[in-house]
This record gives structure tokens, C-alpha cells and sequence, in this order.
């Protein structure tokens, strides 16, 4: 299988989308155009991931954001070191299509030496009382990329695991050439030779913001910050259109006293959490609660509940994206050091530039 054929099966992998129509790439518009122009020039295809929020376009620019600036540019971390730590945070996650690309992507590349304890330090992330704060296993200079590369596949993995198949391989593939198309798969994402992605311009999708207090570890690295901070921005306005206010507030209270532990396999809390609000909520509430906490058990009764009461493509992806992303944060609050000086002294604040 030629290079140009593994371009081909992976544009028909949009195919797997569920509960969304992806836009078309030669339906695309406006910033949806130019984020599917800029996917292909540096990430090499229009990756399922990013293309499943294209029914909000805002929402699309926060995830591309933050996937570029943490994940694809050049940086103090090497690529090998952030699939590392992609892999194993979709690991945790149990999200095996992240896993799938991001292992593959990883065992593409030279090692890192480090690997083993990067790939712990990740997972322990996870949750907030094994989370090594003060003594992660690389310079702290890399602090602001590698958790970057948490809190973004925080993130994502909560989404792919809501619209996406369990892996990036089409169904029509054979098991016996699976192996061979995985690894076919990473060496076609593997960063080509000579060619360095930098941050900059594509920044300039969405409007300067404010960078959330908890993630100002990420000070030091402005690309980094300026795309988290972006990115939390559009994706909370998308969220202060699509969930109701009283849903939001039951969200937040719930995620306030979460430490990263999985809620356990019943659904009660999640009936718990939102038997107080207005019956025409619910839908909306339980969609957000186990897309944040629980996003392996969304299945389509949830979301055809959810679309009894909403309608549009849009709205789906926006209560999803603001619950994701409230999650994510919830983890970036805890990724920084735990002593009140930063080893650069960077302050939290705007990093809109």
C-alpha cells in the first residue's frame, strides 16, 4: 500500500464520523476552509478528529489550535517525547483510535530515551492526587508543551471517543493487513525531514483572550499559552450558546470535586447530578456529565435524547466540546508545580498576541 493509497483510506476514514456530518472538504467555507487547508499542509490529512467539529467552526479552530501549537510544533520537546505522552494519555483515557495513531506515530520516530517514565508521568496526570507535580521526569523548561499535549488530548479524547470508530483503520481493511496499515499509518504521520512547523499566523484563527489561571504553566511557551487561551475562549462562548446555564452550573459543581477517578460503571450519579434541574435540561446534562467523566458511556440513546430536545449538528458538537474542555482544565489545574514561584516567574494573564 503506496503512500498516496493510505492518503486515500484515511480521507474515506471520515466515513466513520458518527452522530455528525463532517463538512466536505470541497463544501468548506471561510474558516472551515482555511482550517482543513491548514490541517493538510501540516498535519498531511484532514484528520477525522479535528474534521468531526467542523459543524462548529469556532470550536474547529480551538481543537486545531491546540493540537498544533502542543503537538505539532517545533519546540524544547522533541515529536517522539508528545506522542509519547498522546499515547499514553488516550491509554488512560481508553480511547484506542487515539491510541492507534498516536503509538503509531510514536514507534515511527527515534525514541525517546526518557520514554517509559514520560509515558507514566502522563497517566499519573490523570489524577490529581498521583500527579507529580514537582518532579516530572524532564527539564522543566518542557513543562508548558508536555502538559500542552495533556490538556489538549484531555480534550480530545473525549471527543473522538463520543463521533469516532475504535480505530483510524477503515473497517474494510482485512485483520491480518492491520498490523501492516498501523504501521503503514505512522510512518505516513511521521513529521517529513527539513520540514520545521513554527507557531504563528495560524494563531490568528480566533481573538486574543485571557489565559485561564489554571493553566499558567504554560506562560513561558507563548505559542502554547496563546492557543490554550484561544481555544478555552471560543470554546466557552460555543458552550454559553448551546448548554443551558443551570447545566453548565451542575458541570462545574460536579467537576469541582472530581480528582480524575472514573465514576464507576453504573450511571446513577449522573442521574444524581441532575435531578434537580428542569426536565427540558436533562438531555442536555447528562450528554455534558458523561462526555466530561464518563465519555465511554455516550451511546446513542444519550445523544438521541439530546436531539429530541436540540437540533442541529452545531449544538452537538458545542455541548460536547464545552464539556471536554471542562474536563481538560479541571486536569490542567493540577499539571503545574505545586510551589507558588515558577521556575521563570511567568504570571498567568493575557496571552492574546
Amino acid at each position: 500500500m503506496t503512500r498516496k493509497l493510505v492518503r486515500a483510506a484515511l480521507r474515506r476514514s471520515q466515513a466513520q464520523v458518527h452522530h455528525v456530518t463532517p463538512v466536505a472538504p470541497g463544501a468548506a467555507r471561510g474558516r472551515v476552509a482555511e482550517v482543513y487547508r491548514q490541517v493538510e499542509r501540516d498535519f498531511g490529512m484532514l484528520a477525522p478528529p479535528v474534521t468531526l467539529h467542523s459543524p462548529a467552526p469556532d470550536v474547529l479552530a480551538a481543537c486545531w489550535l491546540m493540537l498544533r501549537e502542543t503537538l505539532l510544533v517545533d519546540g524544547r520537546a522533541g515529536r517522539a517525547a508528545k506522542e509519547t505522552v498522546a499515547a499514553a494519555v488516550s491509554e488512560g483515557n481508553r480511547c484506542p483510535y487515539c491510541v492507534d495513531v498516536h503509538s503509531a506515530t510514536r514507534d515511527s520516530l527515534p525514541s525517546a530515551a526518557e520514554g517509559d517514565a514520560l509515558a507514566g508521568w502522563a497517566r499519573e496526570c490523570a489524577e490529581q492526587r498521583r500527579c507529580p507535580r514537582d518532579h516530572p521526569p524532564f527539564p522543566r523548561d518542557q513543562l508548558a508543551e508536555l502538559a500542552g499535549v495533556v490538556v489538549t488530548f484531555q480534550y480530545l479524547n473525549r471527543m473522538v471517543t463520543v463521533f469516532l470508530a475504535d480505530s483510524p483503520i477503515p473497517v474494510e481493511v482485512p485483520e491480518v493487513a492491520r498490523g501492516h496499515a498501523r504501521r503503514l499509518l505512522g510512518r505516513f504521520m511521521r513529521p517529513a525531514e527539513r520540514k520545521r512547523i513554527r507557531s504563528g499566523a495560524p494563531l490568528r484563527l480566533l481573538p486574543a483572550a485571557d489565559l485561564p489561571g489554571e493553566l499558567s504553566w504554560s506562560a513561558r511557551e507563548h505559542g502554547v499559552a496563546t492557543a490554550l487561551a484561544r481555544a478555552c475562549a471560543a470554546i466557552g462562548m460555543a458552550g454559553q450558546r448551546s448548554v443551558p446555564a443551570a447545566v453548565r452550573a451542575v458541570v462545574e459543581t460536579e467537576l469541582a470535586a472530581w480528582a480524575g477517578e472514573p465514576p464507576g460503571p453504573s450511571r446513577a450519579w449522573v442521574a444524581s447530578a441532575a435531578s434537580s434541574l428542569a426536565a427540558e435540561d436533562r438531555p442536555a446534562a447528562r450528554l455534558a456529565l458523561l462526555t466530561a467523566m464518563a465519555p465511554y458511556q455516550v451511546d446513542g440513546a444519550v445523544i438521541e435524547e439530546f436531539r429530541d430536545r436540540n437540533g442541529s449538528d452545531r449544538e452537538l458538537v458545542e455541548v460536547t466540546a464545552w464539556a471536554s474542555m471542562a474536563a481538560a482544565r479541571r486536569v490542567g489545574a493540577w499539571l503545574g508545580p505545586s510551589t507558588a514561584r515558577e521556575d521563570d516567574g511567568s504570571p498567568a494573564g493575557h496571552a492574546g498576541g
